[in-house]
């Protein structure tokens, strides 16, 4: 299964992709996986490109730590990697560059966690082609740079420090996109803050205010640090959230009314808080708008 250096090699690519001149990380220690890689990555560039070759995590974080990288791409199983944790380790050292996870086909419900802790994508081995391969890296790329841009432009709910409506609506876009082209479930969530005017008239705007942080901060523990959580009105909350199993959408449910329940038992304030939910599901296969899906939660 020869064919690649022992050490780490630079191969300069020619092929098809729309954006030239991405520099890549790929790391692998398999060379029969590797070798298919670089095939179809041959295929999809379509000027002069670079691919760094690297077998494990250590050389990948001496590389990002030299030089400069667009994309990752890169197994979970590497011989000195810890499965999850080398997204961890990989985001601390490159926190610049977009994250792409190979797994294998029985590694699936990993790859998803991977989403969760940070990576923009991931690549089932066995799928793998050369438009595949090109749409990932430039889908990545391209939503690593989104969320870049939305932590400079005001998108930011000045009380809760949630996302505000513009920047959910920017933001879960991107999500939408992704469980389009992955074939995979969202659920949107749509939380109001029941009674916040009679709170704000009996206790005061400043209690009102402490009502939303409580009420951010709830759903913050209850939601993924992946999923998007923003503030989209006065007293309306959303959430857009990929299905984690088929009963996720129940599970959800659940735990934000133990989390509710909890702040209430605690008597922080002189008031309760009470939330209503309404909760609409995105299966990956329809043409479904997130205004649609928002509707249908409110």
């Amino acid at each position: 299964m020869g064919g690649l250096r022992s050490d780490p090699g630079v191969w300069t690519l020619y092929g098809g992709m729309t954006a030239p001149g991405y520099r890549l990380l790929l790391v692998e220690d398999n060379e029969a996986d590797a070798r298919l890689i670089r095939e179809a990555l041959d295929e999809a560039i379509v000027k002069p490109g670079q691919v760094t070759h690297v077998r494990r995590l250590a050389e990948a974080l001496a590389a990002v730590g030299t030089e400069d990288f667009d994309v990752i791409l890169f197994d979970l199983s590497l011989p000195d990697g810890r499965g999850l944790n080398t997204i961890e380790q990989l985001r601390a050292k490159a926190p610049h560059v977009a994250l792409v996870v190979l797994t294998g086909v029985d590694d699936e419900g990993l790859a998803l966690m991977s989403l969760q802790l940070g990576a923009q994508d991931y690549l089932v081995k066995n799928q793998i082609d050369r438009n595949l391969i090109a749409r990932a890296v430039r889908y990545a790329i391209e939503r690593h740079r989104m969320q870049a841009t939305l932590q400079g432009l005001a998108l930011i709910d000045e009380l809760t420090g949630l996302y505000n409506r513009r920047g959910f609506l920017a933001f879960a876009d991107q999500h939408l996109k992704l469980a389009r082209r992955t074939a995979r479930g969202l659920w949107l969530v749509f939380v109001e803050v029941d009674d916040l005017k009679q709170i704000n008239a009996t206790f005061g705007r400043s209690e009102g205010d402490q009502a939303l942080l409580k009420t951010a901060e709830i759903l913050r523990a209850t939601f993924r640090d992946s999923d998007v959580v923003a503030r989209v009105g006065g007293d309306e909350f959303s959430v857009l959230a990929f299905h984690a199993s088929e009963d996720s959408g129940t599970i959800i449910q659940t735990r934000l009314a133990q989390n509710l329940a909890d702040y209430n038992a605690r008597k922080e304030h002189a008031w309760g808080l009470a939330l209503s939910v309404g909760i609409a599901g995105f299966d990956g296969s329809t043409a479904v708008t997130l205004d649609e899906l928002m509707t249908q939660a409110e």
